[in-house]
């Protein structure tokens, strides 16, 4: 089986939740998505630093998500000084990241979960957003998944499924903010 086909069942009901029909639905608040912008930065930040000192992004060119994600934020948000709600589930994802912090496997798992959909299914949610969705923009994103694919196994499934448990919790957190 394929990590995959191992994480299935988690990805399809990360797909399921409310706030994904608003995000897909082509009529988002700018400023609800600029909430959810700010707390995947703050996920995306801390998971592509550790993994960054962890050499876990070596050799995979224009990875880096956070530095995009912070311009598509600040295009929408305009009182800096103030931001929106950091949600529970980004400050629970942060302490775990920082406990596997010394674990390559693991952080590689969590890339794989964030980066690949970004490249798959990020594609789709880029039309429907407001902004510029700087986000979703790669240079070879065939070339990228590649190289992902090249450095994933089976036993990186267990943390792939927290991830996708992150991802979830977010989404049904964001459904509260929906107005």
């Amino acid at each position: 089986m394929s990590l995959k086909e191992l994480t299935y069942e988690h990805h399809r009901n990360a797909e399921r939740q409310g706030f994904v029909k608003v995000l897909m639905g082509g009529k988002i608040d700018p400023k609800l998505y600029a909430t959810f912008l700010y707390n995947q930065y703050v996920n995306y930040n801390i998971l592509e630093t550790i993994a960054m000192a962890e050499g876990v992004l070596d050799d995979l060119p224009d990875i880096r998500r956070a530095p995009k994600i912070l311009d598509d934020y600040t295009e929408l948000w305009n009182d800096l000084e103030n931001p929106p709600k950091l949600l529970p589930s980004s400050k629970l994802y942060a302490d775990h990241i920082m406990s596997i912090r010394d674990n390559a496997q693991a952080l590689m798992a969590h890339v794989y979960t964030r980066h690949m959909g970004d490249l798959s299914g990020g594609q789709m949610i880029r039309k429907k957003i407001p902004g510029k969705g700087t986000m979703y923009d790669f240079k070879d994103p065939d070339g990228l998944k590649t190289a992902i694919r090249e450095r994933l196994n089976d036993d990186m499934a267990p943390e792939a499924r927290i991830c996708f448990q992150f991802a979830t919790d977010l989404f049904k957190e964001m459904q509260d903010e929906v107005k």
